[in-house]
């Protein structure tokens, strides 16, 4: 796969996307399985639990820019969930920042 011939040259999202941010896949995305393309299909697999977008890069092995341009497409079409990283007081969760520490190591 040649990385940015699945997002037609684009190198940015177009909505803000951090890498600890969390992504899961939708019914829809389940449901409309076998129209997604290879790109799409494996994140909604790999989505089946909460993913941060480092991970998903890392384990789909996408180069991070590629990653952020597909979720964010998948996010328009419906195919995915993005919750943030910060809870209630503003910290970000250890738990969340340990598994993206992880997901950059495996790149």
């Amino acid at each position: 796969m040649r990385p940015y011939a699945v997002t037609k040259g684009r190198t940015k999202p177009k909505s803000q996307l951090p890498l600890e941010a969390l992504i899961s896949a939708t019914a829809a995305a389940r449901n409309e399985s076998g129209t997604l393309t290879p790109e799409w299909q494996a994140i909604s697999d790999l989505c089946r639990e909460w993913r941060s977008v480092a991970e998903i890069s890392a384990l789909l092995r996408m180069p991070l820019g590629v990653a952020r341009v597909l979720v964010a497409d998948m996010s328009e079409q419906g195919l995915v969930q993005i919750r943030s990283s910060l809870n209630n007081d503003d910290r970000p969760n250890t738990n969340l920042l340990e598994r993206v520490l992880s997901g950059l190591r495996k790149l």
